[in-house]
C-alpha cells in the first residue's frame, strides 16, 4: 500500500493569523473597472499650447516662474485642485498650490504638500526601485528569468520561460490583457495562459503587480514552493496576503525610509490629509474615496504627498542612499518604470505618469518629472483636467519647454 506524504504547511507570518487570511479579499469592488490613464501618446488629447520656436546660445534654463504661471493658468478653471512642486538638489525652488483637495462637499480642506493621493501609476517607479535595488543585492541580473522566482504551484503557460525583470519593467513582456486588473488571481491566470511572444510593447498594471509576487521570493522571505493553507481557495489567499505584506515591509525598509518618508500604505489614513477624487465640473458632489488598493499593489497603490514623493525621487537621483545614482540614470534611460524620455533643448526629461478613476469621471492623477538641472517636479491633481481630461503630462512637458529661457 503506497505511503501519502503529508503536506508539510509553512507558518503564516504572526502578524497574519488564519481569521484574517480568511477575510482577506482578492478583488475588492473597489479595484474594478478602473479607468487608467492613457498613456499612448498617440491616444493622449493634448491642450493645445502653442509654442514658440526659439534660438537659444547657449543650453538654456527653465524660468520656473514662468512655468509655474503657466500652468496655474492653464489648470485653475479646468480642475477641482492641484498641489506643484518643483526641487532643485533637493531643495524646494517652486510652489503652485489651487483650491480643494476636499470640497465643502466632503471635509473643505485645501491643498498642502503633505496631502497624500494615490499616485496610481507613479506606483510603478517606485516598485521598479525597488526591483533595482533587491536584483543588486542578490547579485542577480536584470536580464534573469522570472520563472525562478513564481510560486511553484501556479501553472506556466507558453514563453513564460522567456520573460525577464527587464520585460516587466519596460512592459514588454508580452502580457496583453486589455485590462486595468492586477490581483493575485487575475496574474495567476494570465501565467498559466501564457503569452504569444515577449518583446512587444503593451502597458500592463500586471507587470508591476507580478514584482510585488517575485520580491519576498527573490529575497529569501517566502519559498516558492510554500504552500500556507490546505485549502487551495485559502492557499491562493494566504499567497495574496503574505506577499503583499513582505512587499509593503520591503518597500518601506529599503526604499521610503531612506528617504525619510514613514508609514507609506495603500489606504488613506487618519493621521494624514487625503486629497479625494472628484470629476470635471464638480457640481457640489461628494468625493470618491478610491479606499484600500493593497491588492492592486506594484502598478498602483502607494499613496504619498508631493513632498513624500519628491523626498524619494531625490534620494534615488544622487543620494546613493537607496540605489546608486549611477543606477537610477540607467533606470530612466533604459525605461524602467517610466513613460517618456523627452529631448528638449535643455536636455532630456523623464516622466511617469499615473491616473486612476472611475466610470463617472472622478478621477486622481499625478505626474513625476525628472528635469534637467537636477530638478524634480511632481504635480497632483484630483479631477479629470477639463471635460475632455486633457494630458497632465503633456501640460507639463509643453510649459517646460515653452518657459526655456537664456
Amino acid at each position: 500500500m503506497a505511503t501519502i506524504t503529508p503536506i508539510r504547511l509553512v507558518a503564516l507570518p504572526k502578524e497574519l493569523p488564519e481569521s484574517a487570511i480568511r477575510n482577506h479579499v482578492m478583488d475588492p469592488p473597489n479595484v474594478r473597472n478602473i479607468k487608467l490613464a492613457e498613456v499612448v501618446e498617440s491616444r493622449e488629447i493634448r491642450l493645445r499650447i502653442p509654442i514658440a520656436p526659439k534660438k537659444f546660445k547657449a543650453t538654456p534654463r527653465v524660468d520656473l516662474g514662468a512655468m509655474g504661471l503657466a500652468i496655474h493658468t492653464l489648470l485653475k478653471d479646468i480642475v477641482v485642485g492641484y498641489m506643484l512642486e518643483v526641487r532643485k538638489n533637493g531643495t524646494l525652488v517652486h510652489v503652485g498650490i489651487w483650491n480643494w483637495a476636499q470640497t465643502p462637499a466632503d471635509a473643505s480642506q485645501g491643498w498642502t504638500d503633505d496631502t497624500r493621493m494615490h499616485v496610481a501609476s507613479v506606483s510603478k517607479f517606485l516598485t521598479a526601485v525597488g526591483v533595482v535595488k533587491a536584483l543588486k543585492s542578490k547579485n542577480i541580473s536584470y536580464d534573469a528569468k522570472i520563472l525562478d522566482y513564481l510560486p511553484d504551484y501556479w501553472s506556466k503557460g507558453s514563453k513564460i520561460n522567456q520573460i525577464t525583470f527587464r520585460h516587466l519593467m519596460t512592459h514588454t513582456s508580452g502580457f496583453a490583457t486589455n485590462s486595468s486588473s492586477s490581483d493575485y488571481a487575475f496574474m495567476k491566470g494570465r501565467v498559466a495562459a501564457g503569452v504569444p511572444s515577449v518583446g512587444s510593447y503593451d502597458y500592463e498594471n500586471m507587470n508591476f503587480g507580478l514584482c510585488r509576487i517575485l520580491l519576498p521570493i527573490l529575497l529569501g522571505k517566502i519559498s516558492k514552493s510554500a504552500q500556507f493553507l490546505s485549502d487551495p481557495g485559502l492557499n491562493d489567499k494566504a499567497w495574496d496576503a503574505v506577499t503583499l505584506y513582505h512587499f509593503r515591509n520591503y518597500m518601506q525598509q529599503n526604499v521610503f525610509t531612506p528617504a525619510g518618508v514613514p508609514n507609506v500604505g495603500f489606504a488613506p489614513t487618519a493621521s494624514t490629509k487625503n486629497a479625494f477624487a472628484y470629476p470635471f465640473p464638480w457640481a457640489n458632489k461628494d468625493g470618491w474615496n478610491s479606499g484600500d488598493l493593497q491588492t492592486v499593489a506594484g502598478g498602483a497603490g502607494f499613496r504619498l504627498s508631493t513632498e513624500e514623493l519628491l523626498n524619494v525621487m531625490n534620494q534615488v537621483r544622487r543620494k546613493n542612499t537607496i540605489i546608486p545614482a549611477a543606477d537610477a540614470q540607467y533606470m530612466l534611460d533604459n525605461y524602467f518604470g517610466i513613460d517618456q524620455k523627452i529631448d528638449t533643448p535643455a536636455g532630456k526629461i523623464y516622466n511617469k505618469n499615473g491616473g486612476w478613476g472611475t466610470g463617472d469621471g472622478k478621477t486622481e492623477q499625478c505626474v513625476a518629472y525628472f528635469l534637467p538641472d537636477n530638478m524634480e517636479l511632481a504635480l497632483f491633481v484630483n479631477s479629470p483636467i477639463g471635460t475632455q481630461n486633457f494630458s497632465l503630462r503633456g501640460i507639463v512637458k509643453d510649459t517646460f519647454v515653452n518657459s526655456l529661457t537664456d
